[in-house]
């Protein structure tokens, strides 16, 4: 099994997804099954042993490594669509009536209380 000292990744243990995504497409087939062989005796992460075993396979279906830099560090998440509402309070609409419990300056009415 090999010692972190010794994994084909500087720092493996400390990268986040985003950045080992974009770095294990420059390691050989080998190299990949050495980091998923320490991941599954480790920390088990289960979206990085889905990464490793995606590009093992990958690997093994004649994908070539990339010429790459092993150390190049990616922002996590970059690269990937964001996802959720654009709308901030600065984008939002002004409300354009006023809620039935009231404003401050309009307070609401029980509606035991209505008069016509």
């Amino acid at each position: 099994m090999a010692q972190r000292t010794a994994l084909p990744l500087p720092d493996y243990d400390h990268l986040p997804i985003g950045g080992l995504e974009s770095r294990v497409r420059a390691l050989t087939a080998d190299e990949v099954e050495e980091l998923l062989t320490y991941e599954r005796a480790h920390a088990h992460r289960v979206p990085v042993t889905e990464l490793l075993s995606a590009r093992l396979e990958q690997l093994h279906s004649g994908a070539e490594p990339t010429s790459g830099d092993r150390g190049a560090v990616r922002p996590e998440g970059s690269g990937r669509p964001r996802t959720g509402s654009p709308v901030s309070p600065a984008t939002s609409p002004q409300p354009h009536s006023p809620p039935p419990h009231g404003t401050p300056d309009q307070r609401g009415r029980p509606k035991g209380n209505r008069t016509a």
